[in-house]
């Protein structure tokens, strides 16, 4: 080997030495405050992981306020609409609202992608496409995905056992009208599940179906296609079964306390909010796949979930992505998370930690997360566009009509879709 060989070779086992301890520099030098805006068990979440983040960052301090839900998104579109003028350096959004932001205001966050550099298709890419469709405007990314929101079925075991139904008899949506009956029956003052009169029952049994309120380029109003009808039937079975309790989310909580509802069917990340509400009743709760439309049918659907975002006018953006990465794009920060709140991973490489394979004691020491986590990758992409506000507030006193028996299903939602293409100028497919 030549002298200048030698030298060459040296110097690039010099530079694969130092770019570990550059990176461990450049981690080092990040500093400053990282502010969040997040709501309720999902702050919560965010919280717990500070510690093991601050392990590898000391020098940055982030500060989560729960800001609640609504006043999210209200303040984060007063934001955008000045210009970026108090917005957060982490800002959390629900995906079906999510494109809202991106249309109406396509220079109010950063390109998560861009900024990942390198390394964005190979963690993008570990993300079911399902979360990812509604974050992406042509080859930008807007925001992280975080926790997702895959529908289970949970379920009250003794309530069911006094009814002498075995949940494994429930495969089909007709099955479970037939078996909430029993319950119903067997369980004075009780009802199976509850509903708020908004169109979340109809958003989880159209995901299930593959019918969206548009088609994926936002170009057609679709709410009226079969596989929405579909839907919509499915929850007029439950409805005309008597087996809705009328409730608010809070009063859901209070039912469930009290013994007045044997189940619940919504997303995954409602097991933190139902064991807080009734610790005396640990043991006494299990968990299953949704019902199928027809047997063999597909069981997995998603309702909520969110994602991070870091606007363009944040103070300390490179800090902010570094909490992002660990947070959403390890399975240790969403790990801490699930541990913490319940909330959901979307990281399919979370599946393989131990903790998603242990007894759950509040669920009957049911391994229930690798129930919840086992649908990801059956769920269908959904998007909410940039319309969804519009449809959805066109469609709930319609759906509501529906709910009292006053329409069927296909007349509900043909009229649903004129209002909704009055609202929004597109056409109705046919």
């Amino acid at each position: 080997m030549t002298g200048m060989v030698k030298l060459v070779v040296a110097a690039l086992a010099g530079a694969a030495l130092m770019a570990p301890l550059a990176a461990r520099a450049q981690e080092q030098k990040l500093s400053g405050t990282v502010t969040i805006w997040s709501w309720d068990v999902a702050a919560k979440a965010l919280e717990a992981v500070v510690p093991k983040f601050n392990e590898k960052y000391p020098d940055v301090t982030v500060k989560i306020e729960d800001v609640g839900n609504q006043p999210t998104y209200d303040r984060g579109l007063a934001g955008c609409a000045a210009g970026g003028t108090g917005m957060p350096d982490i800002y959390t959004v629900e995906n079906q609202e999510s494109e809202v932001f991106w249309a109406r205001f396509p220079e109010c966050f950063r390109d998560v992608k861009a900024m990942l550099g390198p390394d964005a298709d190979a963690l993008l890419g570990k993300f079911p496409a399902f979360k990812l469709a509604e974050l992406t405007v042509g080859e930008k990314v807007y925001a992280m995905p975080w926790d997702s929101g895959p529908i289970v079925l949970f379920y009250r075991r003794d309530m069911f056992e006094k009814a002498g139904v075995d949940v494994a008899t429930i495969e089909t949506w007709d099955d479970f009208v037939e078996a909430g009956k029993k319950i119903v029956a067997a369980n004075e003052g009780a009802k199976l599940v509850s509903t708020n009169g908004d169109t979340t029952w109809f958003r989880m049994l159209a995901n299930q179906t593959g019918c969206a309120m548009f088609d994926p380029e936002a170009q057609n109003v679709t709410i009226s296609q079969p596989a929405c009808v579909q839907a919509l039937e499915g929850v007029g079975k439950v409805a005309k079964a008597g087996l809705f309790l009328q409730a608010n989310w809070g009063e859901t909580l209070q039912a469930i306390n009290a013994d007045k509802l044997a189940a619940s069917i919504y997303g995954g990340w409602y097991e933190g909010s139902l064991r807080g509400a009734a610790p005396q009743q640990s043991g006494k709760w299990g968990i299953a796949l949704m019902p199928a439309f027809e047997k063999g049918g597909s069981r997995a659907s998603n309702l909520g979930g969110s994602a991070l975002a870091i606007p363009t006018a944040s103070q300390n953006p490179e800090a902010a992505l570094a909490f992002l990465r660990f947070a959403v794009g390890t399975p240790e920060g969403q790990i801490i998370q699930l541990k913490a709140s319940g909330l959901v991973p979307t990281l399919p490489e979370a599946i393989q930690d131990p903790y998603v394979k242990e007894p759950q004691p509040f669920w009957g020491n049911q391994p229930i997360w690798q129930t919840v986590l086992g649908t990801l990758d059956k769920i269908k992409p959904w998007r909410g566009t940039q319309y969804f506000a519009e449809a959805d507030n066109s469609f709930i006193p319609i759906f509501a009509e529906f709910m009292a028996g006053n329409l069927e299903a296909s007349a509900a939602l043909t009229q649903a879709a004129d209002e909704i293409s009055g609202a929004t100028g597109l056409p109705v497919k046919e």
